[in-house]
């Protein structure tokens, strides 16, 4: 069984920057497409960051248009978990933040129906 646990979230000021953790269980982080996205009450769940499985032609990494340039995703093999780091936080990056696995990782991993596993969600809240 596939577990995703997020940690990291809080309380932060504008500017200031949050990483988000993913750890992985009952599976291997390197051979799923991993995908972070978000959620604020009354909007649809929407995309954040993707990293693709180690494939033959290596590793590709996709981002949102509003955070490319500030947050960006990782993965450490070793430790089995997926990072989001969060530079330059905006009041309106405020949401419930969720991991996400794709086993099978065939796509950029930029749409929720993509993904097999989920985890619970980390709440960022930014204020101004």
């Amino acid at each position: 069984q596939v577990q995703l646990v997020e940690s990291g979230g809080g309380l932060v000021q504008a500017g200031d920057s949050l990483r988000l953790s993913c750890a992985v269980s009952g599976g291997t982080v390197s051979r799923f497409g991993m995908g972070w996205f978000r959620q604020v009450p009354g909007k649809e769940r929407e995309f954040v960051g993707s990293i693709t499985a180690i494939r033959w032609n290596g590793v590709r990494t996709y981002s949102a248009d509003s955070v490319k340039g500030r947050f960006t995703i990782s993965r450490d093999n070793v430790k089995n978990t997926v990072y989001l780091q969060m530079n330059s936080l905006k009041p309106e990056n405020t949401a419930v933040y969720y991991c996400a696995a794709d086993a099978s990782s065939s796509a950029s991993g930029t749409t929720q129906a993509e993904y097999d596993y989920w985890g619970q969600g980390t709440q960022v809240t930014v204020s101004s």
